[in-house]
């Protein structure tokens, strides 16, 4: 009897043993005699003790902060980069076994990475074009960690920090370009004026007599202004043949 106690006793503290409860956000590697042989859900699992052996692994989306890099952008301008990548555990198996410490290898390639993303582009297309280099960036990283059950689910470039100098330098080209566009739209502006104004002399030609309204509309302005102007309207045919008589002259 005394060994039936005994036997039950160890029995329970064998199955206290093989009790491991799994988080609903953590899943089980689980490896029997050190081969791995399955991923456990959340809840209670049950582990033979001496013979199976199992890894909690953290699915949850973890966030990696990429320490500031040294850039030279392709305009050979040099720059101080940081950002941030978002990632999570999608197989939890390859994560542990084909990479030795899964993120800290995602932290370094994500460093990599940046540098050689960002080492493509001029300074120009880092601070304009943030959104499509984060996009790049996320891209290749995804693809290389895609054999270590890894999924990156964002990367945000958060600081572009440049040189004073070359801020400087930025200023005044910013300047110039402000400068260069508003001469041309000055001059595309002189151009359409310049070009209604031979479309109405076309029209005045060929209607004299809406020169004569455009001349009383004149008039009208004339009168209606501030001052003391003394305006006296003559008729338009009475400069007719003074302006023919001095073109005729010209001509001989």
């Amino acid at each position: 009897m005394q060994f039936l106690g005994i036997l039950v006793i160890g029995i329970i503290i064998l199955m206290i043993a093989s009790v491991r409860i799994v988080n609903e956000y953590e899943r089980g590697v689980v490896y029997t005699l050190g081969k791995y042989s399955s991923t456990r859900g959340p809840g209670i699992q049950l582990i033979i003790p001496g013979v199976q052996s199992m890894l909690r692994v953290d699915i949850r989306i973890r966030t990696e902060d990429i320490p500031t890099q040294d850039v030279i952008s392709k305009d050979n301008v040099s720059v101080k980069v940081n950002a941030v990548v978002y990632y999570r555990v999608v197989d939890p198996s390859y994560a542990v076994n084909r990479v030795e410490d899964f993120i800290q290898a995602t932290s370094q390639l994500a460093q990599t990475t940046l540098r050689s993303v960002l080492g493509k582009h001029e300074l120009d297309e880092m601070l304009s074009s943030r959104d499509k280099l984060n996009n790049d960036v996320q891209d290749i990283l995804d693809s290389q960690t895609d054999g270590w059950g890894i999924k990156v689910t964002n990367v945000e470039i958060k600081h572009v920090d440049v040189d004073p100098t070359m801020v400087r330098a930025i200023a005044k080209q910013a300047e110039a370009e402000r400068e260069r566009r508003a001469k041309i739209i000055n001059a595309d502006g002189e151009f359409q004026a310049a070009k209604q104004l031979d479309e109405a002399a076309k029209i005045l030609a060929l209607r004299p007599e809406t020169m004569q309204l455009r001349y009383l509309g004149t008039l009208g302005e004339f009168t209606n202004a501030k001052g003391s102007t003394i305006v006296l309207p003559m008729p338009l045919d009475m400069f007719k043949g003074a302006i023919e008589a001095a073109t005729k002259k010209k001509a001989s």
